[in-house]
């Protein structure tokens, strides 16, 4: 067995940056960014107005009255100059006007006719939004980065219609068993539904993957074998079950006669031991376990960091936080454990009572996992420790 961080520094080493694609940028949310935006403008373009009020030209004392010369909406520039004792009607957005250095807001002002009567006066630049305030012409929205909505709002304002990023990873992900039966088919008294591919498919949609569910692989060399073939070409084919060492545990030896390599076979973790990785053909191979449990866990701490890998965000795992233990722990044993956990009030972190690798009952109750490091000694409940959000 290999240690936890050993295992993902091998995988990692096996990730390729994958390619790029340009698209629309309203096709482009969730994607990663890959080359820089350039702003081709200033925003905003012009000084505007902050708020409904009226454009003024220097001070004027309280109670002072201003002629109303004409208006300016949003979109429509007022054309001529504010000299002192002249006021503009300027509306949210809209240009200011050459001579205009302020605005004083509509409520601090009463209109008669084409006259304001000022009840306040306000300081000079007040409710102008300077042009350029936002960004410059020449400022650049760096890459990689994962193009959230606000992303694309402060991209668009750039006036950038298309973005480059990276194409999506192509997933296929194999569960192998004669145990095994889809969704909706009547397994017999002996066999189980295959549930953890659909996890692992969700897991890597929302990393920006498409994932494909192939047929279950049977516990024959042919079968596994002809799924393998329909995998072809994937960037990341995922194995569940059969990478153990058991009689019929195929996925090892199936995919090395088909000139597979593999980087690693077993890791000192819990859940998720019998983990192995490497390459077949163009592709990318992680065999997972088969337990529930193990395999999504695993899903998360291999899948996950290897998919923002390949799209260009860099190697690394899956970020940690602090939280308290509420409850005493005793010592952690040889591998290191992920600890299907539940956070509580104060930021306090409560492991589940059942941590077996087949329940997908409490993983679907826990959203955190909590880490104890390989010989953890015995931890007290108000000590401070690691664990990763689900």
């Amino acid at each position: 067995m290999i240690p936890f961080e050993e295992a993902l520094a091998r995988v990692f080493a096996l990730t390729p940056v994958i390619d790029t694609e340009v698209l629309a940028l309203g096709q482009a949310a969730g994607r990663v960014l890959r080359a820089p935006v350039v702003a081709e403008r200033d925003q905003p373009p012009f000084a505007s107005s902050a708020m409904d009020g009226y454009a003024l030209a220097g001070g004027a004392a309280p109670s002072a009255s201003l002629r109303v010369i004409g208006e300016a909406p949003a979109g429509r520039a007022f054309a001529g100059r504010i000299d002192p004792g002249a006021a503009l009607r300027i509306f949210t957005g809209a240009p200011l006007p050459e001579g205009a250095d302020r605005v004083v807001i509509q409520e601090d002002v009463t209109r008669e006719g084409d006259v304001i009567i000022l009840h306040e006066v306000p300081a000079k630049g007040s409710h102008i939004r300077p042009r350029g305030k936002d960004f410059r012409a020449g400022d650049r929205v760096s890459a990689p980065r994962r193009l959230r909505a606000p992303d694309l709002a402060l991209l668009a304002a750039m006036n950038c219609a298309r973005v480059t990023v990276s194409r999506r990873p192509d997933v296929a992900i194999i569960a192998t068993g004669d145990e095994l039966v889809m969704p909706g088919e009547t397994p017999r008294g002996d066999q189980i539904i295959a549930s953890n591919a659909f996890a692992l498919q969700a897991l890597a949609e929302a990393e920006g993957a498409t994932a494909r569910v192939l047929p279950i692989a049977k516990d024959s060399e042919a079968s596994l074998r002809a799924v393998f073939d329909l995998a072809a070409g994937a960037d990341i084919i995922v194995t569940i079950g059969g990478a153990s060492v058991g009689d019929h545990d195929l996925v090892g030896p199936v995919s090395e006669a088909m000139g597979a390599s593999r980087a690693f076979y077993k890791v000192a973790m819990r859940p998720g031991k019998p983990l192995m990785a490497g390459r077949l053909g163009a592709s990318m191979l992680l065999g997972l376990p088969g337990n529930p449990v193990s395999s999504i866990v695993c899903g998360h701490l291999f899948l996950r960091p290897v998919l923002r890998a390949m799209q260009g965000l860099g190697a690394y795992p899956l970020p940690s936080q602090s939280a308290t233990l509420a409850v005493d722990l005793p010592a952690n044993g040889p591998r290191m454990h992920f600890m299907r956990a539940t956070l509580g009030p104060d930021h306090t972190i409560i492991p589940l009572p059942d941590q077996d690798s087949s329940l997908l009952s409490v993983l679907c109750a826990a959203d955190a996992l909590l880490i104890r490091p390989v010989q953890d000694p015995a931890r007290k409940a108000g000590e401070a420790t690691r664990y990763i959000p689900l």
